[in-house]
């Protein structure tokens, strides 16, 4: 199974590569700062580009989905919007989840310890394709000044489920791949730190 995973598009989607094919993954903030408009105009150009499955999640800046999720599904009718939820296609458990470390007022931050820990638990057991916003630490979380500011929590929890892959954005210097025992921990940032488009999505096999 090929999958075409990316992040952190920001509204920039149309300059993003997107050959088609099984399955299309977006970790989060489709926009810019949340707005309706902007999130219409994502799932239009979703709507063109031609994969079987498209699966998205939240991110902190997509605010319009902290603020009514029930709207954004609404809005978002080209994909399957996963919130703290698993999808199973083909024999494949992919989960997704927004939260991140809390940074200022974002979307979707949570304190790190216990309230991270919770959603973390969620994560079922026998996931093969883990989707969170923000990465675990170590693993493309290091910010301009050389910074880890991954969640422990999260990589803790990898090492108990080991997903195949782990699909995350948030940190756009981060953008890469890195191995955490049997995971593939993808940084799929599209855009750099200065919010241009710089990397395009991956390609990767189950």
């Amino acid at each position: 199974m090929k999958i075409t995973v990316t992040s952190d598009t920001h509204s920039l989607h149309m300059h993003a590569k997107t050959p088609g094919g099984e399955i299309f993954v977006h970790a989060g903030d489709m926009t810019e700062r949340g707005g309706w408009d902007e999130l219409a105009a994502f799932n239009d150009w979703l709507g063109t580009i031609d994969y079987k499955h498209k699966i998205v999640i939240a991110g902190n800046h997509d605010f319009c989905f902290e603020k009514n999720l029930d709207r954004a599904r609404g809005v978002l009718t080209n994909a399957i919007l996963l919130h703290d939820q698993e999808i199973v296609i083909d024999g494949v458990k992919f989960y997704g989840s927004p939260w991140q470390p809390e940074f200022c007022d974002w979307a979707f931050n949570l304190p790190r310890g216990e309230p991270l820990r919770n959603k973390w638990r969620m994560i079922p057991d026998d996931t093969d394709v883990l989707i969170t916003h923000g990465p675990p630490m170590g693993h493309g979380d290091k910010i301009r000044n050389a910074e880890s500011v991954g969640c422990e929590d999260l990589l803790a929890r990898i090492k108990v489920v080991k997903p195949k892959i782990h699909v995350f954005g948030h940190i756009h210097e981060g953008h890469g791949i890195t191995t955490e025992g049997v995971t593939q921990c993808v940084n799929a940032s599209f855009a750099n730190y200065l919010y241009k488009p710089a990397y395009q999505p991956f390609e990767v096999e189950l």
